[in-house]
């Protein structure tokens, strides 16, 4: 019987756990001309999310994860690369003449996927410039294409004064709705939330949290359901328990636990043998990730791993704060109510070093 459990890619059809009411949510707001910020910690599901109530609209949309894009210019040709995925290029030819800088656009036999390719050296302003406003000719009010920019903090470092840009054009543009997600709470907060940032107030802002508990539960205690028939609920509950209801980590483990109840149906304790896996399979990347760490940041990751207290005098309050937020932007720490560790069998392996 095949893995009922998926992880680390877009979660689609049988694999996608739940959030009904956010996913109708933001199909309904695609109704409107607005335009949609999503915020959420990596891994909680965003990019599965938007990607079902894209699908769901049945709209044509194009969809670019920053953190991949490495200037402006290759910005513009991933757009237009991802743009004629939606509209053949005959459809459209007579749009592309009015370029000021005429890209290079070929054609794989097999797949008949066109690839797009710019000069060295030309201005890169100008390329965003024409590419976005082809995406905007090419659609009306009544068929407006829908836009995803994935990890859109990343236009800060990208290149000086893109996020003027960009919103100089997009404020323009009246045939598109962009989503746009990002998973360092306090970068996305800083550009939509800032009165003097460019993008102050672009949307509507959303923020995506844990899995509800129960719905969470029911999905993996039907799914555990085939292997395990009657510890199914009893699973369930210790993997939401180890993994607070993280959406990435809990179906990490219930994979290996089934993997675990399938392959190796003599072992006494199914979590017990899956969380131990995966910690030896990851305990290099983790050893390598600690090594790269400050004295104060491995102090704080060992103080919330073993659930401390962190005044304790030992750093100054403004240095804690400060190493807080370099390992919340670095994604080892999330916060909700509270601060804990991103990843539960990393916090698995500090314990185990302590």
């Amino acid at each position: 019987m095949e893995n009922p459990f998926k992880f680390g890619t877009i979660v689609e059809e049988e694999y996608f756990t739940d959030r009904i009411e956010e996913v109708a949510s933001i199909s309904h707001f695609l109704n409107s001309a607005n335009h949609l910020i999503l915020i959420s910690p990596r891994r909680f599901g965003k990019s599965s999310v938007i990607a079902k109530a894209v699908k769901e609209t049945g709209r044509k949309n194009i969809t670019i994860n920053l953190q991949q894009v490495t200037s402006v210019a290759d910005l513009s040709a991933k757009l237009l690369r991802e743009f004629f995925k939606v509209h053949p290029l005959e459809r459209i030819r007579h749009l592309i003449t009015h370029f000021r800088i005429i890209p290079t656009i070929t054609s794989n036999p097999l797949t008949g996927a066109m690839d797009v390719s710019f000069q060295p050296g030309v201005d890169s302003s100008i390329l965003l410039e024409d590419v976005m406003a082809l995406i905007e000719n090419a659609h009306t009010e009544q068929e407006r294409i829908i836009v995803v920019l994935d990890e859109f903090q990343e236009i800060i470092d990208l290149a000086p004064r893109l996020d003027k840009q960009l919103r100089s054009i997009m404020q323009e543009q009246k045939h598109i709705n962009y989503i746009l997600l990002g998973s360092q709470e306090s970068m996305m907060t800083e550009i939509f939330e800032r009165k003097k940032s460019p993008f102050y107030h672009f949307g509507q802002l959303m923020r995506l949290g844990k899995l509800p508990r129960n719905d969470f539960h029911h999905y993996l205690s039907e799914r555990l359901r085939g292997c395990f028939t009657e510890k199914s609920e009893e699973l369930a509950d210790r993997i939401l328990d180890y993994t607070d209801c993280h959406p990435y980590y809990s179906q990490q483990l219930a994979f290996n636990v089934w993997n675990i109840g399938t392959l190796q149906p003599e072992k006494e304790d199914a979590i017990k043998e899956a969380i131990n896996n995966i910690v030896i399979i990851h305990g290099l990347d983790y050893e390598r990730l600690w090594m790269n760490l400050s004295r104060t940041s491995k102090w704080i990751l060992q103080r919330l791993a073993s659930n401390s207290v962190l005044q304790t005098g030992e750093y100054p309050t403004s240095t804690i704060y400060s190493a807080l937020k370099r390992l919340q932007k670095d994604g080892y720490v999330i916060y909700s109510d509270h601060y804990e560790l991103e990843d539960p069998f990393f916090k698995e392996w500090i314990l185990r070093q302590m």
